[in-house]
């Protein structure tokens, strides 16, 4: 099967990070978490893994590995309890990268939608394919021309991982309430991390993108309060990375909880639930 050249430098590269780090985590704490659609896809990509290679058995990056794997684990945890309910719902993953979240929750009845830049896109349908019951939209989340495409007329869950960091506090706002207005019984599940985190997680990402205040980012200090938007939206959360599983697998060492606690409590790493009433 040809392989799918990743070039340095692109926008497709930002992709690789991520993908690498679920296939990572998968290796060294399988108990706690497995991801056969990272293992497949690393394989089809044509890109220089040394660099990730190296730095893999650091305790830094170790850790940066259960950051996405947790994120995953959450959502996964979310959705499939949004499928009790309405088994037939559809799954909506906004920015979905190469994340295989849906397919990974997917119970033989629900629909699955794939959204993300027309960039993104092009390197997704050329390295997954589609299941029967899926489909990609090519679109910016901002361009709400997408929502027509989605149906939530069995229910909906949407959920974006890793990807609201990088709008606008309004843009989010925004797209939270057109959601709860054309989705009532919709969920929407999300991580966000508060003003100080947002700072030291996005440092180096925001500079590259030459952005150096981040006061108009997206960040949660507390959930409760900073997304109460409406009445007809319910909102909870729990902690990002121990808010779910306590993490007391094989191979993770004592100071990657002591980090996931420090994670949640001092840099407010959180996963929310929006229930549109």
């Amino acid at each position: 099967m040809e392989k799918v050249k990743i070039e340095k430098n692109t926008v497709q590269e930002t992709l690789i990070i991520p993908l690498y780090g679920r296939k990572m985590c998968s290796e060294k704490f399988s108990e706690l978490y497995t991801d056969v659609f990272a293992q497949r896809l690393c394989e089809r990509l044509d890109y220089d893994f040394s660099e990730l290679e190296k730095k893999k058995d650091s305790f830094l990056y170790e850790f940066g590995a259960l950051e996405a794997a947790m994120r995953q684990l959450d959502i996964i945890w979310e959705i499939k309890n949004y499928l009790e309910k309405y088994p037939k719902a559809t799954i909506v993953n906004l920015g979905c990268g190469l994340d295989e979240t849906g397919k990974a929750c997917d119970n033989g009845l629900c629909n699955i939608v794939n959204i993300d830049f027309p960039d993104v896109i092009s390197v997704r349908e050329r390295l997954i394919c589609l299941g029967e019951r899926e489909k990609n939209i090519s679109c910016d989340l901002n361009d709400y021309a997408w929502m027509d495409e989605v149906d939530g007329s069995n229910g909906v869950i949407f959920f974006a991982a890793g990807v609201f960091h990088y709008f606008k506090r309004d843009e989010v706002r925004s797209l939270v309430l057109e959601l709860s207005k054309r989705y009532p019984g919709g969920c929407l599940v999300f991580d966000s991390v508060g003003k100080c985190g947002l700072k030291i997680m996005m440092r180096k990402t925001l500079k590259n993108m030459g952005i150096s205040d981040v006061s108009g980012y997206f960040y949660v200090n507390n959930p409760a309060k900073d997304l109460n938007w409406s009445e007809k939206i319910k909102v909870s959360s729990k902690g990002y990375m121990l808010g779910y599983y306590d993490m007391k697998s094989p191979g993770i060492r004592f100071m990657h909880r002591l980090l996931a606690k420090i994670g949640d409590k001092a840099m407010k790493m959180s996963i929310n639930r929006m229930v549109f009433e």
